[in-house]
């Protein structure tokens, strides 16, 4: 199997104590599990969402894979690594028109063959028949959907969930109250609910608008793996809209990571954990509470943002 051969996939889980003004004089306790820490190309939740359908890949037989995503995205970043490090070609599919960006010289690098959609074709990615020239233009090729998504990914991230006792062990901690982490597409919310088989109540704070129907997607994934639609809540994180950044935003970020000791994205694990900032300082999160925070990745994207985040504070 593709996970027996990737460190990813059975080095210890890292959990890390948070240390912040507002958490302490709250009485609330953060660990944060840092799986920015799981494997330095494959980081983040993006490994999780993409072993099972790496292993269908291998037994298919095929020779490629296919997926889509934008010039940022840290989807087909983990997906050209995986691709180069275990012997399949990969195909990106590319919202919007030529550009240079940090994650497009990486794809590159790792050898992915890139077709600009522009952004009309990208919308086009959820009508029927989207992916049946592509198939034809790469045969045999696997095609995976945007994000790593699919009951294939929620289930990769579902195995988190077993894994946890032991790294909570070394924080001293026995149990949790509740995991808080970023919902894109929502796929691995769904994994961890499942997981969770309500043990625990699984927090995602939206990266983008409600409009994107994450709770229409984390409802057909849950129905899929049988299920039922609760132990979640979503909440709107996403400040205006997907990947937009405000001064308050850049300030809190950068605060966070010098205090706290943890770096943070601002298009995922800052939104939410101003998120939870706001809802501790609200008192909606009781004192004595302990919150598994998951840090799911997504510095690489980072880089291309930095300019426009200093520019946000020093002007």
């Amino acid at each position: 199997m593709i996970s027996e051969r990737c460190v990813a996939s059975d080095a210890p889980l890292i959990l890390q104590r948070l240390h912040l003004d507002w958490l302490q004089q709250a009485a609330v306790d953060v660990v944060v599990l840092r799986l920015d820490l799981v494997d330095p190309e494959l980081s983040g939740n993006k490994w999780f969402k993409l072993v099972n359908h790496l292993d269908a890949a291998r037994r298919a037989g095929a020779p490629g894979l296919i997926s889509l995503g934008g010039p940022h995205s840290n989807h087909l970043h983990a997906l050209a690594a995986a691709g180069h490090r275990f012997g399949f070609a990969t195909v990106g599919l590319l919202r919007g028109h030529e550009q240079d960006t940090p994650t497009v010289a990486d794809l590159q690098a790792w050898g992915m063959q890139i077709h600009w959609l522009g952004y009309g074709g990208f919308r086009a990615r959820n009508l029927p028949g989207f992916w049946q020239p592509w198939q034809q233009r790469h045969r045999g090729y696997y095609c995976i959907p945007e994000g790593g998504g699919g009951l294939p990914g929620a289930l990769g991230c579902a195995e988190l969930v077993p894994r946890l006792p032991s790294a909570l062990a070394a924080v001293g901690w026995d149990d949790y109250d509740a995991v808080w982490l970023a919902a894109g597409t929502g796929t691995t919310l769904a994994g961890l609910v499942i997981g969770e088989a309500g043990r625990h109540p699984v927090i995602g704070a939206l990266a983008g608008p409600p409009s994107h129907a994450v709770d229409d997607h984390v409802a057909a994934l849950l129905a899929q793996a049988g299920v039922a639609n609760e132990g979640y809540e979503l909440l709107d994180a996403s400040r205006g809209g997907f990947a937009r950044f405000d001064k308050e935003l850049a300030h809190f970020m950068y605060t966070a990571e010098r205090d706290g000791g943890v770096p943070l994205d601002p298009i995922y694990t800052a939104k939410t954990m101003m998120a939870l900032r706001l809802y501790v300082e609200r008192g909606y999160v009781a004192a004595g509470t302990r919150v598994l925070f998951v840090h799911t990745g997504g510095l690489q994207g980072r880089r291309a943002a930095e300019s426009q985040l200093h520019k946000l504070i020093h002007g």
